[in-house]
């Protein structure tokens, strides 16, 4: 057997030693001391080419580049999510400074659920990890195509929220189907916004999935797409609670499935997301994918209980999968004529939002104006309510902003007044501009 490439890998560690939900959590900082305990016992450090880094401290201008956080960003995180999210910016710095082939953010709070408009934390997030190193590389490191592939078990629904208008950024999350499991979304049909149709893929598995599914869907849909897409870069959310053995999910996929995967995917950048059997599965799953990202042998990375046999997954689920990856490519293939049918001659499409934050117990109701544009992914406009009795108003430029949408933009803005609103935003990813009135 030939010997894979190695490549020099950078890990970046944020328990989180202050920040719980609640003391017995499932997200809690646990999550994150038996990796670390594992990383030594194996060894991982002594490899030449796995390097340990410090993380970053995330700012409130890097927030405000992927969210609009009500009233504003510092009311909505804490120290720690500005470390979690500081360590995903460090393994950036170190991937596109050349100073490592690939990094591996094993950061806590985690972030996908996340959307662009904050009113709180749902579903253990509070900011979008993922999004604002992306925007931090956008803004430091010039514009690029990335994507996004989310391998938690819940659907990435906050991620998808943030870039469902930008042809520019790939979001493709494979999860238990909604159906089964919170959030309740991430069907085939959520394909992405009038200017970005295809640029939002989900592939929903049913519970009992195996590595073989997983596989599956990875050679038959992920794979293929993001030939085609051609990213700059790949990013790895990297959720972990499709194992066998966590407690809030229904899924079968084991260390060596997740090494696998990641060997094939071969990602730039991984952030850790969910994953909550803390001893069971997150040191094993962990060092199979650290290994795996160094070009290193992860054939001997085994969970103690491992049984393949009693894992397998039956007939019909290989049968539903086959059906549905040919279901997602049938879409991807038809993404171009989907837009005529879309849109037809309509200048705004509106598409209305009800949003509910699981873990402050807050409701929203929100209405997202696109203008339709053939040359950037738009210029939006979010009317955000919430049960708090707080209303907000934000006018988003995108990246690569077009001239037309930057001048409708900035006269809405312009001529926008409080009013019934609380504030008033402007976004301006092109730029890096914020601005609240």
């Amino acid at each position: 057997m030939p010997l894979k490439p190695q490549k020099r890998t950078g890990l970046i560690f944020f328990p989180a030693f202050d920040w719980a939900i609640s003391p017995n959590h499932p997200e809690r900082e646990e999550r994150l001391l038996y990796t670390q305990d594992q990383v030594f016992e194996e060894g991982l450090l002594d490899f030449d080419n796995i390097h340990e880094y410090k993380p970053g401290i995330a700012t409130a201008d890097d927030i405000n580049r992927a969210h609009i956080c009500v009233p504003d960003a510092e009311s909505v995180v804490t120290e720690s999510h500005l470390i979690s999210a500081g360590g995903a910016i460090t393994a950036a710095d170190k991937v596109l400074s050349g100073e490592v082939d690939n990094a591996f953010a094993l950061v806590r709070p985690p972030g996908h659920h996340a959307m662009l408009v904050v009113h709180g934390a749902r579903g253990f997030c509070n900011v979008n990890i993922e999004a604002i190193m992306i925007e931090y590389i956008r803004r430091h490191y010039g514009p690029k195509r990335i994507a996004i592939v989310d391998t938690d078990c819940h659907h990435g629904d906050g991620t998808q929220d943030i870039y469902w208008n930008d042809p520019d950024t790939l979001c493709i999350s494979i999860h238990q189907d909604g159906r089964t499991l919170y959030p309740g979304t991430g069907f085939p049909e959520e394909f992405g916004g009038p200017n970005a149709l295809g640029a939002t893929i989900n592939l929903p598995l049913p519970p009992h999935t195996s590595d073989e599914g997983f596989l599956m869907a990875l050679d038959r849909v992920i794979l293929p797409v993001l030939e085609e897409f051609k990213p700059d870069l790949i990013i790895n959310s990297a959720g972990q609670d499709n194992h066998y053995t966590d407690p809030i999910t229904n899924m079968r996929f084991s260390a060596q499935g997740y090494a696998l995967l990641n060997e094939k995917l071969a990602p730039d950048i991984a952030v850790l997301e969910g994953g909550y059997s803390i001893e069971k599965a997150l040191p094993y799953v962990n060092v199979g994918i650290i290994l795996a990202m160094a070009g290193l042998d992860y054939s001997h990375v085994r969970e103690p209980d491992y049984d393949p046999v009693s894992l397998r997954q039956s007939a019909d689920i290989t049968k539903a999968i086959e059906e549905e990856t040919g279901r997602v490519m049938d879409l991807w293939r038809s993404r171009h004529e989907m837009k005529a049918a879309m849109v037809g001659a309509a200048r705004y499409v509106k598409r209305k939002k009800f949003i509910y934050y699981d873990t402050d117990g807050i409701s929203e109701q929100q209405e997202e104006t696109v203008r339709v544009c053939d040359a950037c992914g738009g210029l939006v406009m979010i009317e955000s309510s919430a049960d708090t009795g707080i209303r907000i108003f934000a006018v988003i430029l995108p990246g690569r902003c077009c001239p037309e949408c930057r001048s409708h933009g900035e006269i809405f803005y312009d001529k926008t007044n409080r009013g019934k609103h609380n504030r008033i935003y402007f976004q301006d990813r092109e730029r890096g501009v914020f601005l609240v009135k």
